[in-house]
Order: structure tokens, then sequence, then C-alpha cells
């Protein structure tokens, strides 16, 4: 039996970033939010995401973001977590396959994080240091430019 272990809390004021991952899917198959949970649990002992954002664009709460994820190692205790489904075409290939529903859905969630988190910044995880992935095949800190926060 998988033990679950306890929830590390997160506060607002640590937010320093949402990142931006893939559920590294293919797009042309279903990936639940059931399968996401139980990856996330399977291998870390809790959900890994804060939100997923599934093909046809419906946003689902994963973890409250008063919690830590496990989706970025050395970035989760100041960053929300938010995963697409899809990253990986059907014949295989790493792509950014975001639905035009995911992009408009994903666009919504990060302007609304971006008013709980006005000095967040917005990065896909392969926009991190050191980290050697693709997700989430674009790069999320040019795409959102708009939602960055603004120099002081």
């Amino acid at each position: 039996m998988m033990m679950t272990k306890p929830l590390t809390p997160l506060k607002q004021e640590d937010v320093k970033l949402l990142i931006v991952h893939c559920s590294a899917t293919r797009s042309d198959r279903d990936y639940s939010v059931e399968n996401l949970i139980a990856t996330g649990k399977a291998r870390f002992g809790q959900a890994s995401y804060h939100w997923y954002i599934r093909r046809n664009g419906d946003i689902v709460p994963i973890l409250p973001e008063t919690v830590r994820g496990v989706h970025a190692r050395g970035y989760n205790r100041c960053s929300i977590g938010i995963c697409y489904e899809g990253g990986i075409n059907p014949q295989g290939k790493k792509v950014d396959t975001r639905t035009p529903a995911q992009k408009h859905a994903m666009f919504e969630l990060l302007k609304s994080l971006h008013r709980d988190y006005p000095r967040a910044h917005i990065l896909g995880h392969c926009e991190l240091p050191h980290v050697a992935k693709a997700c989430p095949c674009f790069t999320a800190s040019s795409e959102y430019a708009s939602l960055q926060p603004k120099d002081e």
C-alpha cells in the first residue's frame, strides 16, 4: 500500500514562479485527471501539480495553492505548477500540442494567477536552470511576456 506523505504548506508570499509543464503524453490519447494524480502519487507520494488543463480547455484544480507541489526539483518551495495535457504528438515527437482551447484556458489561468501572485515570473519547466527536458515544448516566459511582473 502506497503511503501518502504529509503535504507541506506553501505561503502566498513565497510564490516567485508560475511553472508551466506538459503531461508528456500523446495528444491523441486521453490522459485523465486521475492518471495525472496517480502518477504523482506513485513517484512522489502526492499529486504533483496545482492545476491541470485538459485538451478541451477545462481547467482542473489538483492541489490547493496553499500546498507545496512536487513538479520542479529545487523550486517547489516557491512555485505553483500548471500542467497541460499532451506535449507529444501522435507520432511520439515532443512538440507543442496545445489545442486552441488549451491556449485560451492557459492564458486565462495565468492571468488570474498573475493577479494573485503579481511578483511571480512565468517560466516553462525547461527554462529552469539544469533542466534537460523539452517540457513544455514552447517558451512560456516569452509567450506570456505580457503577464510577467513589471520591473520596480
